[in-house]
């Protein structure tokens, strides 16, 4: 007796020995065959399609693991005598594997691949949309309005594609799911009613994006909050200020919303000179320095158009000022204004144009006297007038 019971250890660990093996056999299998494949149509691997065959290898391991987890499952507790195991036998199992488990694993496998496909297809989305002309402005915006439409897009159909493979996977594992759908609707309309702030968000998500109001890349002032579009979802627009804090917010909770980087940009300069200085030949300085960076192979592509001098917009203190803008690429007005600014340094110094200094006028003023020096004082007077009085009448 107790021979046999050591036998059917035995057994069960070399069962499970042997499934590990088939196991890592079959992982190493897929993963040389899915390599063979791509090299045989590709010629070579590049590096995106080397993460591509990887990821789905990936899949097929986590596949093969759970056949083999399963199995490994049902030979333990069958060996420990659970009754769940011993009215299945194996040849029923292997007949179950071979009959749903196969579907199984074909419906994940082919779900994970939809979804791949559909995210390098949406990838190239940006090719329909077309540039409203040959700028690189228009190019830009192009690339940002796609880029933030094939996100929305790509979350969207994995969602879908994830729900219907749920479904798929319970009606092969034979679950009912009409009242599964049923509820699921219930459910829903229950939450479209008490979830209105939620339904809010999602609709002015979609019109944010699909009114092209912001997009991924952009330069957006939102509530009062400055910084760089970094994620456009339905419910939520993340964005990164410039020390790094990520901000979220509602999509339904956006009262004001500025996009600074829409189409073009202008570089807005308040130029403040001392009030000895010529305007006009500041304002010609100023357009030379434009121009000279217009010339410029790193600087040049991004100014549109020469510099706009708006006029003498107030007087100071102690400056003139005199305001001006540059247009720009979008979100290239701060590195112009900074290229600018130094360069405009460098040439009012070498023209001799002074910016102005502040200066202030200090007038000095004799202090009152102490107070009962003044009283005092005024004793004496009343005193001395009354005797001079009385003298005159004598």
């Amino acid at each position: 007796m107790l021979q046999a019971q050591w036998m059917q250890w035995i057994w069960l660990a070399v069962t499970l020995a042997g499934l590990a093996l088939v196991g890592y056999i079959l992982m190493k299998f897929f993963r040389f065959e899915l390599r063979q494949m791509v090299q045989r149509t590709e010629g070579t691997l590049d590096d995106a399609m080397l993460r591509w065959v990887e990821d789905i290898a990936r899949v097929l391991r986590g596949a093969v693991i759970l056949v083999v987890a399963i199995l490994g499952m049902f030979f333990v507790l069958r060996a420990i005598g659970h009754p769940a195991a011993v009215a299945w036998s194996p040849a029923s199992i292997v007949n179950w594997l071979v009959e749903r488990g196969v579907r199984i694993v074909l419906l994940i496998v082919g779900a994970y691949l939809a979804v791949k496909v559909s995210h390098l297809l949406l990838a190239k989305a940006g090719l329909l949309i077309q540039p409203y002309d040959d700028t690189p402005a228009a190019e830009m915006e192009r690339q940002k309005r796609a880029e933030t439409i094939s996100a929305v897009l790509q979350k969207l159909v994995t969602v879908v594609i994830v729900l219907l493979t749920l479904l798929m996977l319970l009606g092969e594992l034979n679950v009912n799911t009409t009242p599964l759908l049923t509820s699921l609707g219930v459910v829903g309309v229950a939450l479209g009613f008490g979830a209105q702030q939620l339904v809010g968000d999602l609709l002015a998500g979609f019109f944010h994006i699909f009114e092209n109001q912001i997009r991924v890349g952009d330069v957006a002032v939102i509530n009062g909050t400055r910084g760089n579009v970094q994620e456009i979802r339905l419910r939520t627009t993340v964005l990164r200020g410039l020390d790094g804090a990520v901000h979220v917010f509602r999509n339904g909770a956006i009262s004001t919303l500025s996009n600074l980087t829409k189409l073009f940009s202008y570089c807005v300069v308040d130029l403040g000179v001392s009030y000895k200085e010529d305007t006009d030949r500041v304002c010609q300085v100023v357009r030379e320095v434009v121009e000279e960076m217009q010339r410029d192979q790193q600087y040049g592509p991004a100014i549109l158009e020469p510099a706009e001098i708006l006029g003498v917009d107030s007087f100071g203190p102690s400056e003139v000022v005199i305001k001006l803008r540059i247009m720009t690429l979008p979100s290239k007005q701060w590195e112009v204004g900074r290229e600018f600014r130094r360069r405009l340094k460098h040439r009012f110094d070498r023209e001799g144009i002074d910016f102005p200094t502040p200066q202030h006028s200090i007038a000095f003023a004799e202090s009152s006297k102490p107070f009962l020096l003044n009283l005092r004082n005024g004793g004496e007077q009343i005193a001395s007038s009354r005797a001079s009085d009385a003298a005159a009448q004598q």
